[in-house]
């Protein structure tokens, strides 16, 4: 009986720590490209013909986990830590497009880098898409 008490006393001072730090304490820092990343030019930029392409790999591979508006709200990052971004978000959208270049390129767990998996011209086509996202 007393172990069962100790247990239960551990376990409530266990959840009212978490709720007082906060459990995004745990959670992996923001994600920031290198600097160098910024100075990389989008060679498809404003082009109309490549954000549609994007669209269409990102309903491919994207969605899953980004969800179908890139709200980061997909059935496949439900489990995620840390959560699929909200590419409609400020954060995002304020990048520039060498820095998402670089991160699509890249990856981070959970994230994917997809460097040799989608084509560099892919990649692009995906970031002019993600610019057509903003709240």
């Amino acid at each position: 009986m007393k172990t069962k008490k100790t247990v239960l006393t551990i376990t409530t001072a266990s959840v009212m720590f978490f709720s007082l730090i906060g459990f995004n304490s745990f959670a992996q820092e923001k994600w920031v490209a290198p600097p160098s990343a910024d100075k990389i030019a989008n060679p498809f930029k404003g082009d109309a013909n490549a954000a549609v392409n994007g669209k269409r790999t990102f309903k491919m591979l994207c969605v899953i986990c980004h969800g179908a508006k890139g709200k980061g709200d997909g059935m496949g990052g439900a489990g995620l830590t840390p959560k699929p971004t909200d590419l409609t978000s400020g954060d995002v959208q304020s990048q520039t497009d060498g820095a998402i270049f670089w991160k699509l390129t890249q990856g981070r767990p959970p994230m994917a880098a997809y460097e040799t998996a989608i084509p560099e011209k892919k990649r692009w086509e995906l970031i002019n898409y993600i610019r057509t996202l903003k709240k």
